[in-house]
């Protein structure tokens, strides 16, 4: 994701800030294999 270092101090803090990073890694994985409109669809039937 091009960050070489985390922006919040503390070890709570950074590991909500890792959990955002995953997150966001995970989501652009599945948009780039199922496309934005399946993401979207299966994000609605699972209530998201």
């Amino acid at each position: 994701m091009g960050a070489v270092h985390f922006l919040t101090k503390g070890l709570r803090n950074v590991n909500t800030e890792m959990s955002l990073h995953v997150l966001a890694y995970n989501l652009k994985r599945v948009i780039a294999i199922l496309g934005i409109s399946r993401t979207m669809n299966a994000m609605k039937l699972m209530g998201a």
